[in-house]
């Protein structure tokens, strides 16, 4: 057998195959459910009850998914130009720091401003912890999948050494935690989600149009296909390079500020809760298309606050609710190769 490129696929084929998928995910489940001794139908109906069955749990999911939308938004500028990104999970500890800075020293400003300043704080943050691996990508030519991974860790030290450290909150009663913050940097809520929700729409549409209806957005798609004809085309790469992967960071940043600010209410090194790594399974599920990223962010929310129900309601051990979690994800991500590539026999051009 061997593999070759799809140059035309219709968009029907492409829904058979992700359908395909789903439906081989869940028999795969079934089984492995049954084999724990559960009904699966019953399991999959709790986990959509405990994803979307109350006004309260609809509410969790789509806090869950604010913060997953807004990071997939920002990977999926960095994945356009294939500049791989890994990078989420720090760019947000750092935009969180950088916003909580603005919290905890200016907290006497009226709530408008402060949480403008925070805003801005979070983008600047993330944006600058972005700019080292793109300056080391464009200078010296590093691998930014091993730098932006590596920064990750050194954003989380940092951060723990603040909540350990110098911003320990001394009335803490000896927990290592920094203070709360005061209600002027709390985000406010809207239909009894913080506005995040709102902030993440209009990301979602301002980049949208970026992309598609600006120069900028065409440099950076023509730079994802092609360096070299983008260079031949007169682009100045390196800038494009750089601006792009600092509004990457900086939108991963803003999500660190809506996480201390509307969820969190203070600044710890699990306020980004692995976001910036799953955001990277929900940029490439959306197909790097920004109207996508939030029904599939809305969705895995829900897969993610169904599988602790089932938890609770079958008494499923964490381990077994990720495992199945992980045959969903790993039938539907497969589902990928099999839109790009098709395979054939080695000794024939027929299609299987």
């Amino acid at each position: 057998m061997r593999m070759i490129q799809r140059t035309n696929i219709s968009k029907q084929k492409i829904i058979l195959i992700r359908l395909i998928s789903v439906l081989l995910s869940l028999m795969t489940a079934s089984l492995f459910l049954q084999f724990m001794g559960h009904h699966p139908l019953e399991v999959f109906a709790s986990l959509a009850i405990g994803a979307f069955g109350s006004a309260y749990r609809l509410r969790e999911t789509l806090t869950t998914s604010i913060p997953l939308v807004v990071t997939s938004i920002g990977i999926m500028i960095a994945f356009k130009m294939k500049f791989w990104n890994i990078g989420g999970e720090g760019q947000i500890l750092m935009g969180a720091f950088a916003a909580s800075y603005i919290a905890l020293n200016y907290s006497e400003l009226p709530k408008p401003l402060l949480l403008t300043l925070m805003f801005f704080a979070g983008f600047l943050g993330g944006g600058m912890w972005a700019l080292i691996p793109a300056l080391l990508k464009v200078h010296l030519g590093t691998n930014e999948t091993i730098i932006t991974l590596m920064l990750n860790y050194v954003a989380i030290k940092w951060v723990t050494y603040l909540q350990y450290g110098p911003w320990k909150d001394p009335n803490g009663m000896g927990f290592p935690q920094i203070a709360t913050f005061e209600p002027n940097a709390i985000l406010p809520k809207v239909f009894g989600v913080h506005i995040g929700w709102i902030i993440a729409i209009f990301i979602v549409l301002a980049i949208s149009f970026l992309l598609a209806k600006t120069k900028k957005g065409f440099e950076i798609s023509v730079i994802g296909e092609s360096i070299d004809t983008a260079r031949y085309a007169g682009m100045n790469v390196k800038h494009v390079i750089v601006a792009a992967i600092i509004l990457s960071g900086g939108i991963c940043g803003i999500v660190g500020m809506m996480e201390a600010s509307g969820v969190n209410r203070t600044l710890s090194s699990n306020v980004s809760s692995g976001y910036g790594f799953t955001a990277i399974i929900t940029t490439w599920l959306s197909g790097l298309k920004a109207s996508i990223i939030i029904p599939v962010s809305i969705l895995f929310a829900g897969l993610i606050k169904g599988g602790s129900f089932i938890q609770t309601a079958y008494g499923i051990p964490q381990s077994a609710s990720d495992v199945l979690q992980a045959l969903i994800l790993f039938f539907i991500i497969g589902s990928e190769f099999f839109v790009q590539y098709r395979l054939v026999p080695s000794t024939s051009k027929e299609e299987l």
